[in-house]
């Protein structure tokens, strides 16, 4: 049976300056951003994105992450912890960053971008959704390093089962890994073919929409459930309630997309 390995959380410390690799693991998903949307808009030019704009189009998508990645977690997760502890929601080094927040920021700093630049919103959605899961990739790869976001307790029998010592000396699932291989790297393959030819408008968006929420959903029945708004369920986690909708606008938009 494996054992975490207890990584260090702190990849570079150079005096007082730590690097961490969580933070690590962020700039990963930022540069391959980068790196796949100027191969994208230059190979897919009916989406209207200059190669040039994506620096600034990063940029708004780094503040509504972090922005709306944080208050999902104090609004969703924690909300009687934070209203006792109120400073430290500005504390994000300590961790603890929500996905479902994090893509309404996502959403909100979009459409502030595509207004500014002349753009809808669907035509920088479209574009932006084949570039989000790798960035998904290496943010749960970094929660396996922190120890983090456990899966439930496995059958000793499972090959992989993995003994996290933080928690207990049971078996478990490693769910970060799972989470880094559905929505990340199988979402990433999936909506990458989907989005090489062009698509009716908002298409790719619901494929996105749809992928995640499932491959979100399966993995939550392996993760030790958040205990959320409504409770700490091993039924029903925060984390389905929160991706239920998600398939349900995607499938919206994909069939809306096929009747015009």
């Amino acid at each position: 049976m494996f054992i975490h390995p207890q990584f260090d959380p702190v990849a570079i410390s150079i005096g007082p300056l730590a690097v961490r690799w969580y933070g690590l693991m962020y700039l990963a998903g930022f540069m391959a951003f980068l790196f796949l949307g100027r191969r994208r808009a230059a190979s897919q030019p009916w989406h209207g994105i200059d190669p040039a704009a994506l620096d600034d189009l990063l940029f708004y998508g780094v503040l509504g992450v972090v922005i709306g990645g944080r208050l999902g977690q104090v609004i969703f997760y924690e909300p009687g912890y934070y209203a006792a502890h109120l400073l430290e929601i500005f504390a994000v080094w300590k961790g603890g960053m929500s996905f479902h927040g994090g893509f309404l920021g996502v959403l909100f700093a979009m459409a502030l971008w595509a207004q500014r630049n002349g753009k809808t919103f669907f035509q920088v959605m479209d574009f932006v959704a084949p570039l989000v899961p790798l960035g998904l990739m290496a943010g749960r790869i970094g929660n396996f390093i922190n120890g983090e976001l456990w899966g439930r307790v496995a059958d000793a029998s499972l090959p992989w089962a993995m003994i996290f010592p933080q928690v207990d000396m049971q078996p478990r699932h490693p769910s970060p890994l799972y989470q880094a291989a559905g929505e990340g790297l199988l979402l990433f393959i999936i909506l990458w073919w989907y989005s090489s030819r062009q698509r009716p408008r908002a298409a790719v968006s619901g494929a996105f929409l749809i992928g995640y929420g499932i491959f979100r959903f399966l993995a939550e029945f392996f993760r030790e459930p958040d205990a959320g708004i409504f409770g700490h369920s091993y039924i029903i986690s925060m984390g389905q309630w929160l991706s239920l909708p998600m398939v349900v606008i995607g499938i919206i938009l994909i069939s809306r997309g096929k009747r015009t």
